[in-house]
C-alpha cells in the first residue's frame, strides 16, 4: 500500500479546515421514529473522498434489513448504546467503542433492538450523495413499486429480502 498521488500541488498549504460545533442541530429528523441524522462530512464537502454521519436513534426498533452496496464501503462506530449489526453471517451486538467495517459488496444491516437510545457514526467511502437517500427512505412507502426500485438502484442499495 502506498500513498495516493498528490491532489494538492501548492507549497504553502491552505486555510480550508471545516468546523462543525457540537451543538449544531441535525440536518434531518425521521418523522416516524425521531432518529436524528447529522451530516458531519458529506461526499460533496470532502471532494468525494468520504461521507461521515452521526445517527442518534431513539429506543424504538429502527434500521435497515440486510443489503449490500456495489460502489461504497460502510463503517459503523458505536458512540453510545447497543446496536445490532448484521455482519453478513449473523447479527452481532456492537457496543460503545466497537467498530464494524463493511467492504464494497459486503452484506450488512443494522437494527436498534436494545429498547434504549443508540448513537453511532456511519462512514461511507468513497463519498456518495447519501443525504438524499437518508431523506428519501422516509417516503418509500409513498412510492410506487417502480419508483421504489429506481430509488434503491439510484442509491446503490441492493436488498436481500
Amino acid at each position: 500500500m502506498t500513498y495516493p498521488p498528490p491532489r494538492y500541488h501548492g507549497v504553502t498549504g491552505e486555510k480550508t479546515a471545516l468546523f462543525r460545533p457540537a451543538g449544531t442541530p441535525p440536518e434531518f429528523v425521521y418523522p416516524n421514529n425521531g432518529t436524528r441524522v447529522h451530516h458531519l462530512a458529506t461526499g460533496a464537502s470532502t471532494g468525494g473522498l468520504f461521507g461521515l454521519y452521526r445517527w442518534e436513534c431513539g429506543p424504538g426498533v429502527t434500521g435497515p434489513n440486510p443489503h449490500f452496496h456495489r460502489t461504497i464501503s460502510e463503517s459503523f462506530y458505536i458512540l453510545s448504546g447497543v446496536m445490532n449489526i448484521y455482519n453478513g453471517d449473523k447479527w452481532i451486538e456492537a457496543e460503545p467503542g466497537d467498530w464494524v467495517h463493511v467492504p464494497i459488496g459486503g452484506i450488512h444491516g443494522f437494527k436498534n433492538r436494545s429498547g434504549a437510545p443508540v448513537s453511532m457514526l456511519l462512514h461511507f467511502s468513497p463519498g456518495a450523495p447519501r443525504e438524499s437517500y437518508f431523506e428519501g427512505i422516509a417516503h418509500v412507502d409513498e412510492m410506487t413499486e417502480t419508483e421504489r426500485t429506481e430509488f434503491y438502484l439510484k442509491h446503490d442499495n441492493i436488498w436481500l429480502d
